[in-house]
């Protein structure tokens, strides 16, 4: 072998990295490919790069979505409460919904695939953000989601507007940053701000948020639940909706983008045993959930198009299925026991911050 090769071996061992802390002593690090743009808002620096994962919108150096993955998050968070809710309507879809956050446009995508859905308020505060996804990350959603005439994309604070808000919803979804200090989301994970947010649904709401990490890291790394020193606040979330609805189902599914399995909590008032309503959704058959997705669900143009040929929703969408819905709902048991031993719950005095 030449020694010509040789350094040429060598060099295509050789690149740039993007290396982002999940947890203390904790990364993740991928080839980065290219900068494709990088620019700062009023509130944050945003930036869409190619890496192993594709392209990726990261504001403040943390991940918010990449091409690889994010139609499972964006699919787990919008469809197994969309659904619930069709199922306590007797069949009957979701006709109103709010979105907080959700920037890149991909949950509202989710969510104008469902047929019932008459009308879509979005409320995200970085305008910078949605411009960035609208041009560089169009597969996500882009003009095609923004000009939907079912959604009315509003730039604002989704806090500040849902408190000054009259109009009731039968979905409330949280697609909001992470609650780390000093960031901007932190008052949409408190106990003052779920009771709020509770009033404005309509008989059968649901609400859902992320959760963040959903895994067994912090336990392992022998940091005790619900410690000062624990960095996870998914427990603490699923105990504060718990402090305000009936029922409280937590669902986690691997985002690899993030390093981690990540957590959704959807959260409900029934008439019903609490435990029973829960269960009734946990362990639903999932050939019923494949039977609805392909009834409730289809691509967007064929709404637009009012012509009445469907898509199935199983031809739609590239991950929740009834297999996957059950997965998702099965947390993994030392999850399981390491949220039982947090009592966190998080209040305007009280808040408690991820990493």
């Amino acid at each position: 072998m030449s020694t010509s090769a040789t350094i040429e071996d060598q060099r295509s061992k050789a690149s740039f990295k993007f290396v982002e802390a999940i947890l203390p002593g904790v990364d993740i690090s991928v080839d980065l490919c290219e900068i494709i743009t990088s620019s700062k808002s009023e509130f944050q620096k945003v930036e869409i790069i190619k890496t192993t994962f594709g392209k990726m919108l990261i504001t403040d150096g943390k991940t918010q979505s990449s091409q690889m993955d994010e139609y499972v998050y964006h699919e787990a968070l919008v469809h197994p409460p969309l659904l619930k809710a069709a199922i306590d309507g007797n069949g009957s879809g979701p006709k109103s919904v709010f979105i907080g956050g959700g920037g890149e446009l991909a949950t509202a995508r989710e969510v104008l695939r469902h047929k019932s859905v008459e009308r879509l308020v979005m409320v995200d505060l970085d305008a910078k953000v949605i411009e960035v996804c609208k041009k560089y990350l169009p597969e996500w959603g882009g003009e095609k989601v923004a000009q939907n005439p079912r959604l009315e994309l509003i730039i604002g604070d989704a806090f500040a507007y849902l408190n000054n808000c009259t109009e009731t919803f039968d979905a409330i979804i949280m697609d909001i940053s992470d609650p780390i200090e000093a960031g901007p989301g932190i008052m949409l994970y408190t106990q003052e701000f779920y009771k709020h947010a509770k009033s404005l649904l309509n008989p059968n709401g649901i609400f859902v948020t992320q959760g963040g990490m959903a895994d067994g890291i912090s336990r392992v790394a022998g940091i005790e639940p619900g410690s000062d020193d624990d960095y996870s606040s998914y427990a603490a979330i699923k105990n504060t909706l718990e402090s305000v609805f009936d029922c409280t189902i937590p669902y986690s599914v691997n985002i690899p983008s993030f390093g981690s399995d990540w957590g959704f909590i959807m959260a409900f008032d029934t008439s019903k045993d609490s435990t029973l309503a829960m269960l009734e959704y946990i362990d639903i058959d999932k050939q019923r959930i494949d039977e609805m997705v392909d009834s409730n669900i289809t691509e967007i143009d064929d709404i637009n198009s009012k012509a009445g040929r469907y898509k199935a929703g199983s031809d739609v969408l590239r991950f929740y299925d009834g297999s996957s819905h059950r997965r998702m709902l099965a947390l993994p048991k030392p999850l399981r026991l390491s949220m039982k031993k947090d009592t966190r719950i998080m209040t305007k005095e009280n808040p408690v911050f991820m990493y």
